[in-house]
């Protein structure tokens, strides 16, 4: 299928999106380095370290959006690197000097990902008081930086496997749980989750670059807040456990693990009182929210009249179509939020309880759902048109990003014979959106801050 103009606006106002939140432009801009003092430009005030303080320098970090993060710090600190392991997820690379780079699977991990964790874990234990660890985090780096717990209780040994981690990562993905109670869980299944990364640290004082894939940049929830204090418990894992009712899908020894974490027998996640005596900066350099400002800017260069709603859509993709299209409809109507022609921006990120045996991501479903809703429009929804995206190019398990529903959509999968409801039904969007030629593919972006969701209304 050809894409339209509409369909081209929307691309470009998604690319200019993820241009405003590129971590290799960020940390080259925040971070500058004169006479040996590396300084940090932040707003409530600059960060500055003396290198000379230092005997060693090393680069640790897990995420979709590490490698282009590693690629800055390496331009701007070079050889005064001594050494560095990163994690990414399978295809997010960049060509490093300095750093060694492990390939891992995400969301739900590998041995890959065991091994950067070791290798990780061992390099951070190694630092010392004359050690400067520069950490770059984004969102990915649960999955991609898996440290199954081990523990002893009185003289008996608690294990848990990676097949325990992978069994309890599916289990909740499918049941509709969102990224804050995933890392819930996480945290207090790991070695290195929850700031027991600062644990190994200590007493090393650490650089922190963050970029922020969770609604509400929590710190303690992007990637399982490894160098955060953390405000949940053993007890908030088991809730979350029972809220989906799923005891059945968890391992016997691994929920066998949170009850005794619950009971105050294994060591609780790294809480405030303790991350106040390490020497830790944490520096959120990218958000959601940046991105929107960016798709704003676009859109309104293409000459549309812009609203954004929100940085922190949730609950399930296909409610958020429904609100989309009632938006769609006011507009039309109306001019409720803003005068024709307009794009209304949104970003943040939804979840599919998944019910059949397809392909496809929160944004392709929530694509396919909009596409279902202009099927039942009397105008066939010609002057309407919608994307949705995720900013790490990968949507879902899926080497897309996201999908767009306009009438040229809708009239090839009537032309092709498909029936919506029938992929919706197995979640499915991926070989339906594929089909009609609707998937909008970008490739691995190495970025990563949630999904930005973009409506025009001609």
């Amino acid at each position: 299928m050809l894409m339209t103009k509409e369909q081209d606006h929307l691309a470009q106002i998604f690319s200019e999106a993820l241009d405003r939140v590129d971590p290799y432009k960020i940390i080259t801009n925040r971070l500058n380095l004169s006479n040996e003092i590396l300084t940090v430009a932040m707003d409530e005030g600059d960060i500055s370290v003396n290198l000379k303080d230092f005997e060693r320098i090393i680069v640790i970090g897990a995420g979709k959006a590490t490698a282009k993060m590693a690629l800055a710090i390496e331009e701007i600190l070079g050889d005064r690197i001594e050494s560095g392991i990163i994690s990414v997820k399978y295809g997010h690379t960049e060509k490093l000097q300095y750093i060694k780079t492990i390939e891992a699977a995400h969301p739900v991990p590998d041995e890959n990902g065991v091994k950067a964790a070791h290798m990780i874990e061992t390099l951070a234990c190694s630092a010392t008081d004359k050690t400067l660890v520069i950490n770059l985090i984004s969102g990915g780096g649960s999955a991609l930086l898996t440290s199954p717990m081990n523990a002893e209780i009185d003289g008996k040994k608690i294990s848990i496997t990676l097949e325990d981690k992978q069994a309890v990562t599916k289990a909740l993905l499918a049941c509709g749980a969102d990224i804050s109670e995933i890392n819930c869980i996480r945290k207090h299944l790991s070695n290195l989750k929850g700031g027991r990364l600062l644990r190994c640290l200590r007493p090393a004082r650490s650089l922190n670059f963050i970029l922020s894939d969770v609604v509400g940049d929590n710190l303690d929830t992007i990637a399982s807040g490894m160098t955060s204090f953390d405000s949940s418990t053993y007890c908030d894992a088991i809730s979350i456990i029972d809220h989906y009712e799923i005891r059945n899908k968890i391992p016997p020894h691994t929920l066998k693990a949170l009850e005794l974490g619950n009971l105050g027998k294994l060591v609780e996640t790294l809480k405030k009182e303790e991350f106040n005596k390490v020497q830790a900066d944490n520096i959120l350099i990218g958000t959601n929210r940046i991105a929107l400002l960016g798709a704003r800017d676009k859109a309104i260069e293409l000459g549309y009249n812009v609203q954004i709603l929100t940085s922190r859509l949730e609950g399930e993709a296909a409610n958020a179509a429904d609100m989309f299209w009632a938006i769609a409809q006011d507009e039309r109507q109306w001019d409720l939020l803003e005068k024709k022609p307009a794009c209304i921006i949104a970003g943040g990120e939804t979840v599919v309880t998944i019910k059949g045996n397809g392909k496809g991501g929160r944004n392709q479903e929530m694509a396919l759902t909009f596409l279902m809703r202009l099927g039942q429009d009397k105008l066939e929804g010609k002057d309407i048109h919608f994307l949705a995206a995720s900013t790490d190019g990968n949507d879902g398990p899926t080497d897309a990003a996201g999908g767009f529903a306009d009438a040229a959509v809708l009239e090839k999968s009537r032309e092709m014979g498909l029936s919506i409801a029938d992929y919706l039904k197995n979640n499915d969007a991926y070989h339906f959106l594929k089909k009609v030629g609707a998937l909008h593919k970008t490739g691995p972006t190495n970025t990563n801050v949630c999904d930005v969701q973009m409506l025009i209304v001609k």
